[in-house]
C-alpha cells in the first residue's frame, strides 16, 4: 500500500512540473498567446521558447530569466515589463511597445526590433549583437555599456540617449537621430554614421573618449560636440568628415591624422596640440579656431578659412596653404619650413617672428 501511494503521489508530482498554468494559460515551448492578457502577471524564468505572442499584454509582467528564444513578440505590449536577464536571442519584436520596460542584462542577439519603441527602456549591458533596430524609438534609453556590434539602427531615433562605454563597432547608424546623446567613452570603430540628412543628429553629443577610428562622419554635425579625450589617440584618424559641421567642438589632443575635413566649418573650434599631419582641409572654416601647438605637417589648406585663427607654435612644415586667407591669424612661432604660399591672404597677420605683415 506505501509503494502503491507513493508511486501515485511521485506520478502526480511529475505531472505538475511539466506544465505551468498561468491565467488559466499554458505557459510552454511554442504556445500559442496570441492576443492574451497577461498584464502584470508572474513570468519569471518561464519557459517560451518560440512561442507565439503576438499582440499579447505583458505590460508590466515579470519576464525575468524567461526563455524567449525565437518567440513571435510582435506588436506585443511590454510597456515597463521587467526583462531583467530575458533570454530573446533572435525573438521577433517587431512593432512592440518596450517604452519604460527594464531589459538590463537581457540577450537580444540577431533580435528583430524594427519599428519598436524602446523610449525610456533600461538597456544597460543588453546585448543586441547584430540586432535590427532600424527606425526604433530609443528616445531617452538606457544603453550604457550595451553591445551593438553589427547592430542596424538605420533611422532609429536615439535622441537623449545614454551611450556611455556601449560598443557599437561596425554598427550602422546612417539617418539615425543621436541629437543629444551621450556618446563618452563609447567605440564608434568601424561604424557608419553617413546621413542623407544628419543635420542636427550629433548636435551636442559627449564623445568624449570615443573610439571613431574609421567611422564615416561625411555630413556629420557635430556643433558644440565635445571631444576631448583622456587619449584619443587614432580615434579619428583617417576619419571621413566631408561637409562635418564641428562648429565650437572641442577636439584638443585629437588624432585627425589624414582625416578627411574638406568643407567642414571649424569655426571657434578647440584643436589645441590636435594631431592633423597629412589631414584634408581644403576649403574648410577655420576662423577663429584655436591650433596652438596643433601638428599640421603635411596638411593640405587649400582655400582654407583661417582669419583669425589661433596657430602659435602649430607645425605647418610641408602644408598647403596656397590661397588660404590668414587675416589676423597669429602665427607666432608657428613652423613654416617648406609651406606653399601662393596668393595667401596675410593681411595683419601676426608672423613667426612676432612682426604684423602689412
Amino acid at each position: 500500500m506505501v509503494l502503491v501511494l507513493l508511486a501515485v503521489s511521485a506520478c502526480g508530482s511529475s505531472s505538475g512540473s511539466d506544465e505551468r498554468i498561468v491565467n488559466g494559460l499554458t505557459i510552454e515551448p511554442g504556445a500559442n498567446l496570441v492576443g492574451t492578457d497577461l498584464t502584470s502577471e508572474n513570468l519569471s524564468g518561464a519557459e517560451l521558447m518560440g512561442a507565439d505572442l503576438r499582440n499579447a499584454d505583458l505590460s508590466r509582467a515579470n519576464l525575468t530569466f524567461a526563455e524567449l528564444m525565437g518567440a513571435d513578440l510582435r506588436n506585443a505590449d511590454l510597456t515597463f515589463a521587467d526583462l531583467t536577464f530575458a533570454e530573446l536571442m533572435g525573438a521577433d519584436l517587431r512593432n512592440a511597445d518596450l517604452s519604460g520596460a527594464n531589459l538590463t542584462f537581457a540577450e537580444l542577439m540577431g533580435a528583430d526590433l524594427r519599428n519598436a519603441d524602446l523610449s525610456g527602456a533600461n538597456l544597460n549591458g543588453v546585448d543586441l549583437e547584430g540586432a535590427n533596430l532600424t527606425a526604433a524609438n530609443l528616445i531617452a534609453a538606457n544603453l550604457e555599456g550595451a553591445n551593438l556590434t553589427f547592430a542596424d539602427l538605420r533611422n532609429a531615433d536615439l535622441t537623449f540617449a545614454e551611450l556611455t562605454g556601449a560598443d557599437l563597432k561596425n554598427a550602422e547608424l546612417t539617418g539615425a537621430d543621436l541629437t543629444f546623446a551621450d556618446f563618452e567613452s563609447t567605440n564608434l570603430e568601424g561604424a557608419n554614421l553617413t546621413p542623407t540628412n544628419l543635420t542636427g543628429t550629433l548636435a551636442f553629443a559627449d564623445l568624449t573618449d570615443a573610439n571613431l577610428k574609421g567611422a564615416n562622419l561625411e555630413g556629420a554635425n557635430l556643433e558644440g560636440a565635445n571631444l576631448t579625450p583622456t587619449n584619443l589617440t587614432g580615434t579619428l584618424a583617417f576619419a571621413d568628415l566631408t561637409d562635418a559641421n564641428l562648429k565650437g567642438a572641442n577636439l584638443e589632443g585629437a588624432n585627425l591624422e589624414g582625416a578627411n575635413l574638406r568643407n567642414a566649418d571649424l569655426k571657434g573650434a578647440n584643436l589645441r596640440n590636435a594631431d592633423l599631419k597629412g589631414a584634408d582641409l581644403r576649403n574648410a572654416n577655420l576662423e577663429g579656431v584655436n591650433l596652438t601647438g596643433a601638428n599640421l605637417t603635411g596638411a593640405d589648406l587649400f582655400f582654407a578659412h583661417l582669419s583669425g585663427a589661433n596657430l602659435r607654435n602649430a607645425d605647418l612644415k610641408g602644408a598647403n596653404l596656397r590661397n588660404a586667407d590668414l587675416t589676423g591669424a597669429d602665427l607666432s612661432g608657428a613652423v613654416l619650413t617648406n609651406v606653399f604660399l601662393t596668393n595667401v591672404v596675410l593681411t595683419e597677420a601676426r608672423m613667426p617672428d612676432g612682426t604684423i605683415h602689412d
